[in-house]
């Protein structure tokens, strides 16, 4: 007989179109059904609580007093829980933050009891190709996911097992029907087997055993309580069937012990069946631009920061850094990150990255501060201190600020050594902004704030010490203004539209009208975007443009403001009347050492209903781009073969060539290459004739939750039909991204180590003697410079260092994204070392040789491994 497991669950998206505030009235209403059913019926053995602990997090404020019941039904196995935090996103969520997010997830869960062992993500837009390994390194051996995958990746069955390049596997059970195909189950007859018999078909087909799923639930289902008189009326209709309540674990027992389920790799982003909304990447790019920099400044600044500290005889302050994490992680679900949303949920997860943001920052300064006040001397001068977050020795250009009483300064190392440095710009502060009680006390002279560059060399993992020291001679503005921009890498001329023309002086190549504009009509919704037909797309070449240029001995600066002439809104665009307005400012800074030409974007946007991007053409005609993903590197096609069969075959979307980045994305041939590094934009395209040209997304500005039948996507609508008119994005938008040249492959030139330089800066604090909040000595000494530790070679990346959540050891993650395995060590500070190389989960799992302070480990092609370091 056909076994059906009719498992009950609820899908539980804390916010949506509806806000978490609502949902969490709804949500203790459910728990108190749930609650009642487990605890007072024998015959109902479980319920799946969404693989997710934020649920109970939020039922648990409301109903504190309910903790021991909830934690009595999950050790019993009634109640299903975890291992989720959230259930993230997997295309524009980092690596560390998914870690974190099962971390977190299952610590929560080991609170009341065990947590499930499934990678369950049912309405995740797309998945990653790396999730078995992250899976795999919290001991999760299953996965449960819903969209993304068709014939083409290998197999037409809905069991199989899914492997990351690295080899880690987990076996899939797919909901090829989705979630809810459950959900409030009919008691008439009729309708009961009209429903049944379509998903029979479906279920059928794709099964490997004689087992299948019936997922009793949906988004904010109440439990169905007649859910034992609808099993009676389905034996009765289905005789060779066998009906029961059963659970996810039960079924994957039965999977396993098929010997013949197929294998397929890679990442799951095919809408045949399902979609996945290949263009949500640049919603609300306000959102998703501030969340890649919080990400960027938690794994790479303060985390680090706080273990150099703890190193030193600090508190790593676990507490607050897992605050931060879960105030980010809320905005990490799929609708949630993806902003397909009301603009009042917006509100609210624009507002906890706001809170995120506020709180690394405030921990960072703290962490800095800690250290600097506490460095072990006999000198009385201001200091300034330099962190190196990085595992080797940095020489880099930095750009900072002093804040002094002195008119004039000079800068000494701990040394002695006199340190050459410009002054970019120079202005006066008002003593009460640095300390009340310094005007309290009648103290109104001005404090000097300079803005200075200066390039050292920091060491490893640690930090060095400038004194401030009075001068006699005047430091004034050095930064001088240049019609030519020259650096040792770049010769940069700005052409009339107001693009770029490089010179690549190492690859002796040429790239002209980078940086153009690219803006066109968006017809779309907060899922995805869709162009007018036969619109004629506006660029800059007939723009308003203004230029400055300068140049000092460190860095090359060039401002160029564009203003394009657009229409307001879809009605204006087809009659091509250009009645309003958008204008990108770009800062560009190009150090003079570096072959990296950095630009931040300031953009005011005052139309409605269009697209935004800019392009790098790169000369390199291509089939392939290669962009990171977490913990590695991914190859995509630049035309995505099913465009050619996609309209035949009825795919519920067009397959665009629209893809995620992380932090990079690149395109090579045999002589040279281009890259695109990212701190907040993560959508690109590769346009072109020869299909050589990136094109990066800088906002889309749609204002509807849902729409029907657009060009892109035919059909239903995704969502509701909900206005949201603050995704017009109507107003002032922040953007940061970098290009990088270099010989020949991304591996071979290691681009992922220049990406994560470029979104790990060399950190300062200046210590002078007033500050509002005040602090008592530390009582410990710290020196006046410090590394923590060194890579001894540079195949790797770091990912992260930080202090273990449960032992005294710092974990050090690092990943392989080259071609080929790799052997990578590391020259630790202290003499001796207790060193394991540990999961995901921080849990020891074989020994490292620790010989003369170093330690070291194999890695595979894209592989992520994680030292736990006493």
């Amino acid at each position: 007989m056909k076994k059906v497991h009719i498992v009950p669950h609820m899908h539980w998206d804390r916010e949506w179109y509806f806000s978490t505030e609502e949902s969490r009235i709804l949500l203790v209403n459910n728990m108190e059904e749930i609650i009642d059913m487990l605890e007072n019926n024998p015959d109902y053995p479980y319920y799946v609580l969404d693989g997710q602990t934020s649920v109970l997090e939020d039922y648990f404020a409301v109903k504190p007093e309910n903790k021991n019941r909830v934690k009595n039904l999950v050790q019993k196995g009634k109640l299903i829980i975890g291992p989720w935090y959230t259930q993230t996103d997997e295309m524009v969520v980092g690596g560390e933050s998914i870690v974190r997010n099962l971390l977190y997830g299952i610590k929560d869960s080991e609170e009341l009891g065990n947590p499930m062992r499934i990678g369950y993500l049912p309405d995740s837009f797309g998945q990653s190709s790396q999730m078995p390994q992250i899976l795999n390194g919290f001991d999760i051996k299953y996965s449960i996911f819903w969209r993304g995958t068709s014939e083409r990746h290998g197999t037409d069955k809905t069991e199989f097992y899914w492997e990351s390049g690295d080899g880690s596997k987990v076996l899939v059970q797919l909901f090829p029907l989705g979630y809810a195909i459950g959900k409030y189950l009919p008691e008439d007859e009729e309708e009961l087997q009209k429903r049944m018999n379509k998903y029979f078909r479906v279920l059928d087909q794709g099964a490997t055993t004689d087992h299948i799923i019936i997922p009793n639930g949906h988004d904010q289902m109440p439990i169905q309580k007649n859910i034992f008189r609808i099993i009676e009326k389905l034996k009765s209709l289905y005789p060779g069937r066998e009906f029961f309540l059963s659970k996810y674990e039960n079924i994957f027992k039965e999977l396993e012990k098929n010997e013949s389920l197929p294998t397929i790799k890679g990442e799951f982003l095919d809408g045949k069946y399902m979609r996945v909304h290949r263009s949500i990447y640049s919603t609300r790019m306000d959102i998703k631009a501030k969340n890649t920099r919080v990400e960027n400044k938690i794994t790479n600044i303060l985390e680090p920061l706080a273990s150099i500290a703890y190193r030193l005889g600090f508190e790593y302050h676990h507490g607050l850094i897992e605050l931060i994490w879960k105030e980010i992680m809320k905005n990490h679900a799929h609708d949630s990150i993806g902003c397909c949303c009301s603009d009042k949920v917006h509100r609210e997860i624009i507002n906890r990255l706001y809170l995120a943001e506020e709180k690394t920052d405030q921990l960072i300064a703290f962490y800095k501060r800690k250290i600097t006040d506490s460095i072990q001397t006999d000198r009385n001068e201001d200091r300034l201190t330099a962190f190196n977050l990085l595992p080797y020795d940095r020489k880099e250009v930095i750009t900072t600020t002093v804040v002094t009483k002195l008119p004039s300064f000079k800068l000494e190392d701990h040394n002695g050594k006199e340190i050459d440095f410009k002054v970019l710009e120079k202005e006066e502060i008002d003593p009460g902004l640095i300390d009340r009680q310094i005007v309290h006390y009648g103290n109104y002279k001005p404090f000097n704030k300079f803005s200075i560059q200066l390039k050292d060399t920091v060491p490893a993992m640690g930090y060095k010490t400038y004194f401030v020291i009075g001068a006699e001679s005047n430091v004034d503005h050095t930064i001088e203004d240049n019609n030519s921009i020259e650096t040792e890498h770049y010769l940069v001329s700005v052409n009339t539209n107001g693009t770029l023309k490089i010179t690549d002086k190492q690859n002796c190549k040429v790239f002209d009208q980078v940086l153009l504009l690219e803006n066109g009509g968006d017809d779309g919704d907060e899922y995805d975007y869709s162009p007018l037909s036969n619109e004629k797309i506006i660029s800059n070449n007939d723009a308003h443009v203004e230029v400055k240029k300068s140049q000092n001995q460190f860095t090359a600066k060039i401002e160029i403001k564009v203003k394009l002439e657009i229409p307001s809104n879809l009605e204006k665009r087809k009659i091509n009347k250009k009645d309003s307005s958008v204008v990108v400012t770009w800062n560009i800074t190009i150090p003079n050492h570096q072959p990296l030409i950095k630009i931040k974007a300031a953009i005011e946007n005052d139309a409605k209903d269009h697209r935004l991007r800019t392009w790098i053409p790169t000369g390199i005609a291509s089939k392939f781009s290669v962009a990171d993903n977490q913990f590695g590197l991914i190859k995509r096609h630049v035309v995505d073969p099913a465009m050619r069969y996609w309209e035949e075959e009825g795919w519920e979307e067009r397959p665009d060539s629209i893809y995620p980045m992380l932090s990079f994305v690149g395109l090579f041939d045999d002589e040279h290459g281009i890259s695109v590094l990212t701190n907040s934009t993560r959508e690109y395209e590769i346009l072109g004739d020869n299909h050589d040209t990136i094109a990066v997304t800088l906002f889309r500005s749609v204002g509807i939750l849902g729409k029907e039948n657009l060009t892109r996507r035919p059909g239903r609508p995704s969502g509701i039909g909900l206005a949201t008119p603050g995704s017009q994005m109507i107003g002032k938008l922040e953007l940061e991204f970098a290009i990088t040249t270099h010989k020949g492959s991304i591996t071979k030139s290691k681009v992922s180590r220049i990406a994560k330089e470029y979104t790990t800066e060399i950190q300062t604090y200046n210590k002078i003697p007033y500050n509002a909040m005040k602090l008592n000595p530390s009582g410990i000494n710290t020196p006046a410079s410090f590394s923590l530790l060194r890579e001894m070679n540079s195949d790797t990346v770091l990912s992260v260092l930080k202090k273990a959540e449960k032992e005294d050891e710092l974990v050090l993650r690092i990943y392989n994204p080259s071609e080929q395995g790799v052997e990578c060590s590391f020259e630790l500070q202290d003499s001796f070392h207790k060193s394991s190389e540990g999961n995901l989960n921080e849990m020891p799992i074989s020994s490292v040789n620790v010989e003369d302070s170093k330690i070291g480990v194999s890695m595979k092609r894209n592989q992520v491994k994680t030292l736990l370091i006493k």
